[in-house]
């Protein structure tokens, strides 16, 4: 059974694993550690909700949703939610995404967005048709480094 609820602290090593468990599978560019996860997720002053999924008390799955603030690095206009999830490869297409998904659209109707973004790489087709099928719709040109901008209306 797959648990979901917020992110903890002690989530840390296990967030770390999940998003290299992605780049190792060719997902992301890059790996990332510790003070990453924890400044870029644990820590952000932006968070607005941080649901992880756990099965056997391990994180095989997060997903954040922040209000997006001036010049933040994805060109998301101000007040706007960003989005992001991260799903163990191994764990795709079993529902997760969608368990994440309902918890952060509970979590941005309480706080008020009416639009979300979710940049996505271009060469992430898992990515691409997850969130097309959450109902994402691209909107605008990205700048071809940081991916192509979803949005998603409430």
């Amino acid at each position: 059974m797959i648990e979901f609820r917020d992110a903890r602290p002690e989530d840390l090593d296990d967030m770390v694993e999940v998003q290299n468990s992605i780049h190792r599978a060719g997902l992301r560019a890059w790996a990332v550690d510790a003070d990453f996860v924890r400044e870029r997720y644990l820590d952000d002053e932006h968070t607005i909700a941080l649901t992880v999924a756990v099965r056997d008390g391990v994180v095989i799955g997060f997903q954040s949703l922040k209000r997006a603030w001036a010049e933040n690095p994805y060109g998301v206009e101000e007040g706007w939610g960003i989005i992001g999830t991260h799903i163990h490869p191994d764990m795709g297409r079993s529902g997760i995404g969608r368990s994440l998904f309902a918890r952060s659209i509970a979590a941005a109707q309480d706080a008020g967005l009416r639009h979300i973004d979710a940049t996505i790489g271009a060469d992430n087709a898992p990515g691409l048709a997850y969130y097309v099928a959450m109902g994402f719709v691209p909107y605008r040109e990205g700048d071809g480094e940081s991916g192509i901008p979803h949005r998603f209306d409430l």
